[in-house]
């Protein structure tokens, strides 16, 4: 007698004989129990291992690996935002109704080949949490960042199985062309302080963002109000557009905290704000904590403490007490 457990393997294994034969040898592509367990386990890791292994450790600087790390992907975006046009976008799709090439066409073949390299960049990607978790930034482990970073390649992975191109490929375009803006943003920002005067542009990030989100979502609309469109797998442009408005909903809630509340500064702002001013107290003459002291978002440490009330002058401008890093 057939059991609900055997009903189900039945109806996977149907599923899984629909997807896109070309795909068959791509890594991650065997199986969605793959990709499914490294998403796991990178949760696991930036939710609970991560931060218990980091707990009694100093944060790590690992400048020169996120330099590295954030302009590679820079060069990587370029090239695969290259490949969607060259691929289709370019050379011969409408931008409104773009069917699937099932076809083993050269064109065709390289839109699947842009597709998986697109999936095989968003596991790349959650290197951005564990440097999160290793340099100890908790503040930027938010429920958008991991939501993002975990349910973006999942399903992309059932999209591009399935449907490796036509215009459920557009947001992949899209997103790939915000991230060489992102990750080059990133790169300056990792390279140290001398490059923050370049980052007056910071607010703009989340701009750039909320616009992909809203094009992503036009794009995806426009299927409902077309009298025919044969693009093979509609539920794909569902989950695009509900994928885009809920993306534009978060961000423009981070948009307002950010900037509208200034919960969540601009760096350089932040910088502005403490420079030339104490937020601590000195204490019976001390300054409490063997005393920080931070000038323009430089930190000089005091490792024996400050004794009889001793002020310390910099830029002409007396800083008492232990003041916040930006």
């Amino acid at each position: 007698m057939e059991t609900v457990t055997d009903r189900v393997l039945e109806v996977y294994n149907k599923v899984l004989e629909w997807r896109d034969p070309r795909l068959q040898g791509y890594p991650l592509m065997g199986s969605p129990l793959t990709m499914s367990a490294i998403l796991l386990g990178y949760l696991f890791f930036v939710l609970y291992a991560g931060p218990r292994i980091m707990a009694n450790r100093k944060p790590f600087q690992l400048k020169g690996p996120m330099i590295f790390y954030n302009f590679s992907l820079v060069f990587l975006s370029i090239f695969i935002v290259y490949e969607f046009l060259m691929s289709g976008w370019l050379t011969g799709y409408t931008w409104r109704c773009d069917p699937v090439d099932f076809s083993d066409s050269p064109q065709a073949l390289r839109m699947v080949r842009v597709a998986w390299l697109f999936l095989f960049s968003k596991f790349i990607e959650l290197m951005d949490t564990v440097f999160f978790v290793l340099r100890k930034k908790h503040s930027q482990i938010t429920f958008l960042h991991i939501f993002h970073h975990s349910f973006m390649p999942w399903t992309w992975w059932w999209g591009i199985s399935f449907v490796p191109g036509g215009m459920g490929s557009f947001h992949a375009m899209v997103n790939s062309a915000v991230h060489v803006i992102m990750y080059f943003y990133y790169g300056l920002s990792a390279a140290g302080p001398q490059f923050q005067k370049y980052l007056w542009w910071k607010k703009y990030m989340t701009a750039i963002q909320l616009t992909q989100f809203v094009l992503v979502s036009i794009h995806a609309t426009q299927y409902y109000f077309l009298k025919s469109c044969d693009y093979q797998m509609p539920i794909i442009l569902h989950l695009i557009w509900m994928y885009g408005t809920f993306f534009f909903i978060l961000f423009s809630n981070f948009w307002y905290q950010a900037y509208v509340k200034g919960k969540r500064l601009p760096k350089n702002a932040e910088q502005q704000s403490l420079n030339g001013k104490a937020n601590g107290a000195l204490s019976n003459g001390a300054v409490s904590n063997g005393a920080s002291l931070v000038s323009n978002g430089n930190g000089v440490h005091h490792e024996n403490g400050l004794t009889n009330g001793r002020k310390h002058h910099e830029n002409g401008t007396t800083h008492s007490g232990k003041m916040k890093k930006a």
